[in-house]
């Protein structure tokens, strides 16, 4: 075991740690919390009613309600005068008739907010005021009724309160509210529902029409999307898109607990892992140790592809069965706290590389740690110049361990995708990225490289039908990286001691 897999089983994240502090702290007074507080009276968690999940400065768990105010100040900031701010929350959701899927929040709309119950809408008017800006909060508020069999609401007046609102107001007054709002802005920015056609999803005015249609009359919401299909209207992605590309102090901290949690459960997976075992059950106990630890969903679909199938980059089938002598990959991330992690690994079924295994594993793992040194601001690279050195560095490594590369093997067959992407509140924010822009310092990114060997005479035989990929999250700092994935293993003797249960990793 190395001493620097050592060093992290005794020193946990620190954010872990004051996490598991407070829980602690709290469930000693169980006991003293009066019966009442059960069911919630909110509808969400806070921490009038979840004092083990937040703690008082806290909006959701891990953000304090002054980074939800500054995200949205310095939006509006950004903006000209006479603008409007308009986002809505993410709609429910249904597998099958009114069998609906677990809420998400749409993802702009919770980083301004914090406010996590459907059926509910944001309008921020910039003003002269102290603030700068003037927030409007919109929800479906308290109903007895639907209480009986959806839980809890939260009620207008404690909305405006606790989301620091300069009012709120019931959803059904949104259209006639935003159409007094866009007569009177000279520039509104929102972002249409999408509709999903041949080409995939689109935004029309069109679309937001199903939204507005639940919550107000026709000639009301004519009205809006004639309003909002004028050139007043101006996308808002891209304007929160540049906030949320550096991360708060705050949020490097919920990132790195989701990437503990993440980490432990892929060395816990290593150690779980056997020839026989179907790759779905891989998957099922590294979702569960992840929903044990306090995580709330999976990021993403899990690749768990053993042998052959990780030469599939995107391999989700996950209904094989495992087979002795196979490299299993397994790329997978929770999501904790609002905050997506990604992270692959790559070992051996069995419990110990073969030769070639090793040598392989070793040239991914030379690069990626090379790249991962490379990514603080001083360094001046962007993320195009990362992955041109990710294909230089791997083409040096192959070259030793005995492959004969000729135009485009690396690029077109070995190595076909990006190295890096950021990752945030979603797992790839990079629809507005630049990326050939220099890294700038509070950035989180991916480093992945990989190689994928297919069975063609053209590469040496004993590596046919291996894939390895590396993948760490890595915050970019000032003359420094921080890789938040570190409670990973992934130097060899680390790797394989997990998979032979040698490092004495603990229940989560």
């Amino acid at each position: 075991m190395s001493f620097r897999w050592q060093a992290i089983l005794r020193n946990p994240s620190p954010y872990l740690c004051r996490r598991r502090a407070l829980h602690r702290s709290y469930a000693t007074e169980a006991l003293s919390i009066d019966s009442t507080s059960k069911p919630s009276s909110f509808g969400q968690p806070l921490f009038q009613s979840h004092p083990h999940l937040l703690q008082p400065d806290e909006l959701t768990p891990g953000i304090p309600s002054e980074d939800y105010e500054l995200r949205r100040k310095r939006l509006m900031d950004s903006l000209p005068s006479g603008s409007a701010v308009v986002s809505v929350a993410a709609p429910m959701k249904f597998l099958s008739g009114n069998i609906f899927y677990k809420y998400r929040q749409a993802s702009d709309f919770w980083y301004l907010t914090g406010f996590e119950e459907p059926d509910s809408a944001v309008i921020l008017e910039k003003t002269s005021c102290s603030k700068g800006y003037k927030m409007i909060l919109f929800s479906a508020g308290k109903n007895s009724e639907k209480e009986k069999w959806e839980g809890a609401k939260t009620g207008f007046l404690q909305a405006g309160t606790i989301f620091r609102a300069d009012d709120a107001l019931p959803i059904d007054s949104f259209a006639t509210y935003l159409k007094s709002v866009t007569s009177n802005c000279s520039t509104i920015f929102v972002d249409l529902p999408p509709t999903h056609t041949r080409r995939g999803p689109r935004g029309t005015t069109k679309s937001i029409m199903k939204y507005l249609s639940a919550h107000s009359s026709r000639s009301d919401h004519d009205a809006v999307i004639d309003a909002l299909s004028s050139s007043k209207r101006k996308p808002l992605a891209p304007e929160v898109g540049r906030l949320r590309t550096i991360k708060s102090i705050a949020e490097r901290d919920v990132m790195r607990a989701a990437a503990d949690i993440s980490g432990r459960a892929h060395a816990k997976t290593m150690r779980f892992t056997r020839p026989g075992l179907s790759e779905a059950a891989l998957a099922a106990h590294f979702e569960y140790l992840c929903s044990l630890s306090g995580a709330q969903r999976l990021a993403y679909v899990p690749v768990v592809a053993s042998g052959p199938n990780a030469l599939i980059i995107h391999y989700t089938s996950n209904n094989q069965v495992i087979r002795e002598g196979e490299i299993v990959l397994i790329d997978a991330g929770c999501e904790y706290n609002g905050y997506a992690s990604d992270i692959t690994r790559s070992y051996p079924a069995t419990g110990k590389f073969t030769e070639p295994q090793r040598d392989l594993y070793s040239a991914v793992l030379t690069t990626q740690k090379a790249l991962i040194q490379l990514c603080h601001e001083s360094a001046g690279l962007s993320l195009y110049e990362l992955h041109r050195k990710s294909c230089e560095l791997l083409r040096v490594e192959l070259l030793q361990i005995g492959f004969s590369l000729y135009s485009g093997d690396l690029e077109r067959i070995l190595y076909p995708h990006f190295l890096s992407h950021p990752i945030g509140i979603d797992l790839h924010e990079s629809t507005h990225f630049d990326r050939t822009s220099s890294l700038k310092e509070g950035m989180v990114i991916t480093i992945e490289p990989g190689i994928y060997v297919p069975p063609t005479p053209n590469f040496p035989r004993h590596f046919h039908n291996i894939g390895i990929r590396i993948e760490d999250e890595v915050l970019v700092g000032k003359t420094n990286p921080v890789v938040l994935s570190v409670t990973a293993p992934k130097e060899i003797a680390d790797v394989e001691g997990a998979c032979q249960g040698l490092l004495g990793l603990k229940p989560f």
